[in-house]
């Protein structure tokens, strides 16, 4: 079955994969009037930051770019997308190098978090109507976050269930060698036999 609609492609040498053509298409599913709250759907990403592959300079980038989308919702019929410059991205990621940004830029695309919306000439930037409203924008899509914000949940329960139960293995482990201990010392200075 043939699926129409619109992808955008990566301006310059940054190759198309089918991955981006699936992740962008996904973005067309998401539910009519879906909400999420920008900073919980962060800590879910940074609690899943491991599942994700991910690292902690590409979630100082995240939170950079969050910083730019002016509310604290993320609503589906709202503009999802945000054009910094990588100088006020930087700044905003408390100081990264040029490089180091774009790195964990293209980790977050390849994660799945963010998709690049470029434009002809690679810019980011925002054209608006004559009444003053955003008619179209060309920077970072922060749409994938709102889309995958249950899924981001449940991987962020998921590790936080690990660890718990890491917790009490471990806590387990350290009373049981506690007691081995204690008793093998017992028997050594009562003088029982074996």
């Amino acid at each position: 079955m043939m699926q129409t609609g619109s992808v955008t492609t990566p301006f310059g040498r940054r190759p198309m994969t089918l991955a981006l053509v699936r992740r962008q298409t996904a973005l067309a599913d998401i539910k009519q009037g879906k909400t999420a709250d920008k900073w919980k759907v962060f800590r879910d990403a940074s609690a899943a930051m491991e599942l994700l592959g991910i690292q902690s300079n590409s979630l100082a980038v995240l939170d950079a770019l969050l910083s730019f989308h002016p509310e604290t919702e993320l609503r589906q019929e709202a503009q999802l997308i945000v054009f910094p410059s990588n100088a006020q991205l930087a700044l905003r990621a408390h100081g990264m190098a040029g490089a180091t940004l774009r790195r964990h830029i293209a980790m977050l695309v390849e994660s799945g978090l963010i998709v690049r919306k470029d434009s002809a000439n690679g810019k980011r930037y925002a054209r608006k109507d004559g009444a003053g409203q955003i008619e179209r924008a060309f920077g970072f899509d922060l749409s994938p976050l709102l889309a995958r914000s249950e899924e981001l949940a449940m991987m962020a329960q998921q590790v936080m269930a690990d660890r718990a139960a890491f917790r009490m293995a471990k806590e387990s482990l350290t009373i049981c060698r506690r007691d081995v201990r204690k008793l093998i010392t017992a028997a050594m200075e009562e003088g029982a036999e074996g």
